[in-house]
């Protein structure tokens, strides 16, 4: 009797875990965020289970489509063609804004250049600039770094400073942020981008100018906040709509006092 006992508690202990179950997947910018709430709201509800993966925004809408993630990250809206094909599968998403992030241009901290205007981003990343001596710095030659298409930082900084151009068939394009922190820390002419959170020593943020050089402001958490700092974008979770329930308590966590502390801790703007 005490053995069924055993085992029916047992049983009942995994179900309740597996209830509480979630599966977040999607943009490596919201990832080290989604990691740290995940942790600390586990911890204060031991039933509940989250695991956190990235590989992009893309992977994480194609997961939630295929129902092998009920929460996605992404660091951009969900496209049209997206919402088509939900459309089409009888499904609906919900849109939850979880924070802000400024998008940093990084370069390697050897390198004098300090600031530039969004027109030679554009020059330089659609490869109309390929040396840093036009933008006033030394003569070697502009290497650019950029995400793999299926990154909403990729999507992100096409549409913002880009204006929705082609990027340049020569820049090299990074599976995750990790990978163009490592890659601009160890090429003296290097150029990349990268969400806030993961600025480090190793490279060297550029002071930004959306007015055509009247005015050039750092990527900050302050200069975000005041909406000084012009290349700013909303982070997201997308999920399907029949499991609101489920993806709830971990989404109301994550939008409390307690949850968006730790999003400014990491380097994001919170939306409260």
């Amino acid at each position: 009797m005490n053995q069924l006992k055993t085992l029916f508690l047992s049983a009942l202990s995994a179900y309740s875990l597996h209830a509480g179950a979630q599966r977040i997947k999607g943009s490596d910018t919201v990832l080290p965020v989604s990691q740290e709430t995940a942790e600390t709201f586990m911890k204060e509800h031991p039933r509940q289970h989250v695991t956190v993966t990235g590989g992009g925004s893309g992977v994480g809408i194609s997961a939630l489509m295929d129902r092998t993630t009920d929460i996605a990250m992404t660091s951009r809206p969900i496209k049209f063609s997206e919402k088509m094909k939900l459309k089409a599968a009888h499904r609906e998403v919900e849109e939850v804004i979880i924070a802000y992030d400024a998008l940093a241009v990084i370069i390697h901290p050897s390198n004098p250049v300090d600031r530039l205007t969004r027109q030679q981003l554009e020059g330089i990343f659609r490869g109309k600039i390929s040396n840093w001596k036009e933008l006033g710095g030394p003569d070697m030659k502009i290497i650019v770094y950029s995400r793999e298409t299926s990154s909403g930082t990729y999507e992100f900084f096409k549409e913002s400073v880009l204006k929705n151009k082609n990027y340049m068939s020569g820049s090299l394009s990074m599976p995750a942020t990790g990978a163009v922190i490592q890659s601009v820390s160890q090429t003296r002419g290097a150029i990349g981008y990268v969400g806030l959170a993961y600025l480090s020593p190793r490279v060297k943020p550029v002071a930004i100018s959306y007015d055509e050089g009247k005015h050039y402001v750092l990527p900050s958490l302050e200069n975000g906040k005041k909406k000084l700092y012009p290349v700013v974008r909303p982070l997201y979770y997308y999920y399907n709509a029949t499991d609101k329930e489920k993806v709830t308590p971990f989404i109301d966590y994550v939008l409390s006092a307690e949850g968006q502390n730790i999003i400014k801790k990491g380097g994001y703007i919170p939306v409260k």
